[in-house]
């Protein structure tokens, strides 16, 4: 509300609430640092988990930073932004989310004693900007070019994703079988490696301990054998893969038939027998002891199939009718006439086997899989629950590798280099944003005085012993949790990251405080006619703190 000639002018909507200024960036600065100090114990190998209860009292045991930041409905609009960076981050690499959210909390944290210092925020947002591009290029010149197949190094490189999740204790065989999947699934296009994770299946189930995790060559279905007289075990299969029904195909239109006698009703059936009989003497025809079907298969074709010799499943999903394609080879046929034998898969073996209290279908040992399985197993589903999480960073870690193949130090190395290297390049600069640089050189360091206090050390004395290191030349000096001590190359500790982890997490955290410290005003109005503040926050805003919500007097 305004006053004009002494009348009040009414601008925004009744019940709009609204923060300006220093106000609005103090609020939005406290939201991002409580989100980044919320997830910032569960970093690096010594992080502890959280475990979060939903409304529905469903409970998630995890560290993985994205999960965390998703379970936890998050209410301040400043702080779904820093959602959004986790997000961002799982979505693009697949692993640092944890890294990302605190170092955008460290730059905002930091930025807000500019702030007190009367430097404008659009001049710190363009010291951060150029800070952002320079550590790009710092991190692109310390990177340590690897061989994309060199499976020994995706290895390392697996086990340090792990180092830090509950499979950590197994991360030897759990990377064999992720450096597997990976390179089995991975493709050369116009002289690039890609790798489809989507063509990895993962399967879970509880009941079996964690080292029971396993890789498999082919497919996992969580269907059983149609019919018992049909082998439970298969081997040398060859497979036909069929998207339309095996049963008599009805007709669109009604129609009826007039009957004057018995004789004809036998001879109807008869017929429908003979057309079944028919279909399974097609499939005999192409050599195949395998039929896998997207829709149904009729009790009278089962019948022939059985005394072929031949097995079936029947209401595969679709999705896993294209996986079982890349990985037997097979061609998904539609029109039953059109079958041949060289449009058959194969497998070493195709049998039923009973998980827990289900029977399930492995397809394996195929030749040259291009779609395969990692099963995961452990004592209970919030185990089984959180492996597959921490397998789905290690196969992003191992994608990212063989995709770029560039990796640096882990232990905190990289942001230490880049630190140093950031305030040399602050001192070519002139005027405030020179203070900026070194701010989020600063911030930078958030990651390894993390490490350090996760792990019960003195972060300050631990970050001096670092940081001298690097001053010596040691680029890649970090701190081995392992061991409990700071080394001097953390490529020859084998704790290796990709560069490409670390140049997202700096990329979208520096953007994400960019945007939030351009923000000098928050208006919470009503929207579609309601009649409180959008979302259904309560007056004040909901979580906001403090302040956030009620306006100061005259402000309207």
């Amino acid at each position: 509300m305004s006053q004009l000639g002494g009348q009040p002018v009414l601008i925004l909507k009744e019940g709009a609430e609204r923060t300006t200024g220093k106000s609005a960036q103090r609020n939005n600065i406290l939201a991002a640092k409580t989100i980044a100090e919320a997830i910032r114990s569960s970093l690096g190998p010594r992080g502890m988990d959280k475990m979060l209860v939903d409304s529905f009292g469903d409970v998630t045991i995890t560290n993985d930073g994205a999960t965390i930041l998703k379970e936890i409905d998050v209410e301040h609009p400043a702080a779904k932004m820093l959602v959004e960076v986790a997000k961002a981050q799982d979505e693009e690499v697949g692993d640092g989310t944890t890294s990302s959210v605190i170092l955008a909390g460290e730059l905002l944290k930091r930025a807000e004693k500019l702030l007190d210092q009367k430097i404008h925020p659009t001049v710190i947002t363009e010291g951060f900007r150029k800070a952002s591009s320079k550590a790009l290029e710092i991190l692109d010149s310390m990177a340590m070019p690897i061989d994309p197949k060199d499976k020994k190094m995706l290895k390392k490189a697996a086990r340090t994703s792990m180092s830090s999740k509950i499979i950590s204790e197994y991360s030897d065989l759990v990377s064999d079988i992720v450096v597997d999947a990976c390179l089995a699934v991975s493709e050369e296009i116009d002289g690039n490696i890609h790798v489809d994770l989507d063509r990895i299946q993962i399967q879970k189930k509880d009941g079996a301990a964690l080292d029971e995790t396993q890789f498999i060559s082919g497919i996992i279905l969580d269907k059983e054998i149609v019919n018992s007289g049909m082998e439970k075990r298969v081997e040398e299969a060859k497979i036909l893969l069929i998207s339309s029904a095996i049963e008599v195909e009805k007709t669109e239109f009604d129609a009826k038939l007039q009957i004057t006698s018995p004789d004809q009703i036998t001879a109807f059936l008869d017929q429908e027998q003979k057309m079944l009989e028919d279909l399974a003497d097609k499939i005999a025809a192409t050599g195949a002891n395998v039929v896998i079907c997207q829709k149904g298969i009729d009790d009278m074709a089962q019948h022939f199939l059985v005394k072929k010799g031949i097995s079936a499943i029947r209401r595969v999903k679709k999705s896993d009718l294209d996986k079982l394609s890349k990985a037997t080879g097979a061609t998904i046929f539609s029109n039953l006439d059109d079958m041949n034998a060289e449009g058959l898969g194969y497998a070493g073996i195709v049998e039923e086997r009973k998980i827990m209290n289900e029977n399930w279908t492995f397809i394996e040992k195929c030749k040259h899989p291009k779609s395969v399985v990692v099963f995961i197993r452990g004592g209970t589903e919030l185990v089984v629950d959180e492996a597959d999480r921490s397998i789905h960073d290690a196969l992003s870690v191992v994608k990212d590798c063989i995709e770029e193949p560039s990796i640096v130090g882990g232990g905190g190395a990289p942001e230490l280099e880049v630190a140093k290297e950031l305030r040399l390049y602050a001192e070519t600069l002139q005027g405030r944003e020179q203070l900026a640089v070194k701010v989020f050189a600063d911030s930078l360091e958030i990651i390894p005085k993390t490490l350090a206090q996760n792990a019960g050390f003195d972060q300050i004395e631990i970050l001096m012993k670092v940081r001298a290191a690097h001053g010596k030349g040691l680029k890649f000096a970090g701190l081995d949790l392992n061991s409990n001590e700071v080394v001097d190359d953390m490529v020859e500790a084998d704790v290796i990251e990709p560069v490409n982890v670390k140049k997202q997490a700096i990329k979208s955290a520096s953007e994400c405080a960019q945007m939030i410290l351009r923000i000098d005003d928050v208006i919470a109005g009503v929207g579609g006619g309601a009649g409180g503040p959008p979302g259904g926050m309560p007056p004040g805003m909901g979580g906001m703190p403090p302040g956030m919500g009620g306006m100061p007097p005259g402000m309207m």
